[in-house]
């Protein structure tokens, strides 16, 4: 997808409608790659460059078309490796996909593997709603 700046500065709702994501997916993206800071206005709104567009189209190409994680997407941007050269993640079934496997009795994650259950299943049910 090619971007065309028509303007300086997007807000986060312009820029979500142009990658098709929700707000929270791109104020995720921003914890988790260093070069993605868009800066805020006074009232302390995102404030989308450009650039940054073009830095979250790159992000969302990786991580929803060429398959990649959080980690091998940062990998790919920070090599500059063309994605068509580069490996992406295999695919697993069902929705455990990109979580890594517990090793062992881990007492700690147990309690969080029971909220994303339940979390899991509201989301299910609102989906038939």
């Amino acid at each position: 997808m090619q971007f065309t700046p028509k303007k300086l500065y997007y807000k986060i709702g312009e820029v979500c409608d142009l990658l098709g994501v929700e707000p929270h997916v791109l104020r995720y993206w921003e914890t988790e790659f260093a070069s993605l800071s868009p800066p805020k206005s006074k009232s302390g709104h995102r404030t989308y460059r450009p650039k940054d567009i073009e830095l979250l189209l790159q992000i969302r190409k990786l991580l929803y078309e060429d398959g990649f994680t959080i980690a091998g997407a940062r990998k790919q941007l920070r090599t500059g490796t063309p994605s068509d050269h580069a490996e992406p993640r295999r695919r697993t079934a069902g929705p455990a996909r990109g979580r890594p496997k517990r090793s062992g009795s881990d007492a700690a994650g147990k309690p969080l593997e029971k909220v994303r259950e339940e979390l899991q299943n509201i989301l299910t049910l609102l989906d038939r709603g």
